[in-house]
């Protein structure tokens, strides 16, 4: 493509630690390769790709394009995200938890006055900070309700895409409910009418991604471009060139779902291109990730991982993710060390030569040279005396220390799912003998995930001293959380009081204080051309 279910509760309270107890780097910056100038930093964030849905995995998709990226850069294989879309991209976007930063509850929903904390200092503010030129395309799902939200005023120079986490991949339309329906296409903080040419999602973000590249000169300043595709979201669309590759795939979600993501590798693969055409490819660090795990009833598949996006099993919360750079040290090689969407905010801003503060109190760690060069994680600072009392398992929660891997609460949908390739059976009649059924009114799960990667062998009982130390360590972490940001729906976010636009509607005392003085002065604009008309007026009488 280019050129040439709704998850969480009301009322839960879901807490996730971000699964790595170590850091992997001081963060005293990249010291082992001089790269002469910072580096152009291109993220790559697809949405909804499955653990299994990548070449590289085994998949029966075909991802030449990222399969080639992978296998000349540096893979992820101990990758970790969350299980839903904002609270990966807020983790992404502030380097911390969501537990510290209100979002811990679900994602956020077009009709909620929510949105990234303001007070978060954001990876591109940073990087501007360091000289950059920051500019995003595509999905951002991080809210809207009032201005400061936008993401050209969280530190993007530039905005072309969607505000909200899914819509129509040709008219950019979407539903927040009935009678709730408007268009999703902004350009900065306008709506996009004029650029919109009925264009499928991914070719168009694609092409704006292209267009930024060929219009900025890499030699003269360094480049973010943070490119988050709504691939391979719901709905299930996609231009039937693409269908035609998988007409062996009976099942006809998958088959849609693998034409999508084929499209969305012939787009990485454009882009890649792009940055050999222009002249930034020698000096740039690509990251790919998804945003959290597939969903099989829509076509993903995350075999041979338990679960699905909006659990807590690997299946949900493993995802797809390399390094591709010219840069790397050791290119060809796979980290196995644990890394979490969080490190990419100081990994990102070292690499960048920006500076990071103690008091932007960070949840992440440098990873570069884990990556690049493989080096160990050291140990971190701390014991397990550090947690308070025990832990009330009711609450939704996950855990991974070295091996270990802990589940509390009702971690979500827990079956394994083969590819859905043979058969157009409901899935809920095809793999009965991959179940477990756990004993009614269970909520504690132990896993040594190092020998047991899908989650088949509950080690809880046998290992109650390790099961005691993890509750006591989320315990400690949860004493640090802050209070969960979601609040009710908001009938003034109805796009008809916006001119058929999904876009801010609230506004605070400051907001009103400039739109006050803002019409007040177009209204003694529009006084001085009344009275200099009749002054014309008169002349011409008198005249």
């Amino acid at each position: 493509c280019g050129p040439a279910s709704s998850a969480g509760r009301p009322g839960g309270d879901i807490t996730v630690r971000a699964l790595r107890t170590q850091p992997t780097l001081p963060r005293d910056g990249p010291t082992s390769h001089n790269r002469g100038s910072q580096p152009h930093i291109v993220f790559i964030l697809v949405d909804d790709q499955g653990f299994r849905d990548v070449g590289y995995h085994g998949s029966e998709i075909k991802t030449p394009a990222i399969d080639r990226l992978a296998a000349q850069g540096v893979k992820l294989e101990n990758y970790y995200v969350q299980p839903l879309c904002s609270p990966s991209r807020s983790q992404l976007m502030t380097g911390r938890y969501q537990i510290h930063t209100g979002l811990q509850h679900s994602i956020i929903r077009a009709t909620q006055p929510n949105c990234l904390p303001l007070e978060n200092v954001t990876l591109p503010q940073k990087l501007k900070q360091a000289g950059y030129s920051t500019h995003m395309v595509g999905k951002w799902h991080l809210g809207f309700y009032k201005r400061g939200c936008l993401p050209t005023q969280r530190g993007f120079d530039t905005f072309f895409g969607s505000l909200l986490g899914s819509g129509d991949y040709y008219s950019h339309y979407k539903c927040g409910g009935t009678g709730m329906c408007g268009y999703d296409l902004y350009e900065g903080e306008q709506a996009a009418w004029d650029q919109d040419r009925g264009m499928y999602s991914t070719v168009m973000l694609t092409r704006k991604a292209i267009s930024i590249l060929a219009n900025h000169d890499p030699q003269q300043q360094p480049l973010f471009l943070y490119l988050a595709y709504q691939a391979v979201h719901s709905p299930l669309q996609v231009p039937a060139r693409y269908l035609e590759r998988y007409k062996g795939i009976p099942n006809l979600s998958r088959r849609k779902y693998a034409a999508m993501v084929s499209c969305l590798d012939e787009a990485v693969h454009n882009l890649t291109m792009a940055l050999k055409r222009y002249g930034y490819y020698d000096n740039t660090v690509i990251v790919y990730s998804s945003d959290n795990g597939g969903q099989p009833f829509a076509g993903g598949s995350n075999w041979p991982l338990r679960g699905s996006k909006a659990t807590y099993w690997e299946g949900g919360i493993r995802a797809v993710g390399f390094v591709h750079s010219p840069l790397l040290v050791n290119k060809g090689t796979k980290c196995r060390s644990l890394v979490h969407i969080t490190d990419w905010f100081p990994t990102l801003v070292t690499l960048g030569e920006g500076t990071l503060e103690e008091d932007l109190n960070l949840d992440g760690y440098d990873v570069w040279e884990a990556i690049s060069e493989g080096h160990p994680s050291p140990p971190k600072n701390g014991s397990w005396k550090a947690g308070y009392g025990l832990w009330n398992t009711a609450v939704q929660a996950a855990l991974r220390v070295g091996h270990w891997k802990l589940l509390t609460g009702v971690p979500g949908y827990s079956d394994w799912v083969p590819p859905q390739t043979f058969s157009t059976q409901r899935l809920t009649n095809r793999y009965h003998n991959e179940r477990i059924r756990w004993d009614r009114g269970k909520s504690l799960w132990l896993f040594n995930i190092i020998a047991d990667p899908y989650e088949r062998v509950d080690l809880s009982q046998r290992y109650p001293h390790i099961v005691k130390k993890m509750l006591l360590r989320l315990a400690h972490y949860n004493k640090t959380a802050v209070p969960v940001r979601y609040p009710a729906k908001d009938l003034r976010s109805n796009p008809q009081f916006n001119g058929g636009v999904w876009g801010p509607w609230y506004k605070d005392e400051k907001d009103r204080q400039d739109e006050k003085h803002i019409n007040n002065h177009l209204t003694e604009l529009s006084s001085k051309k009344r009275w200099k008309n009749k002054l014309k007026n008169r002349k011409l009488k008198r005249s």
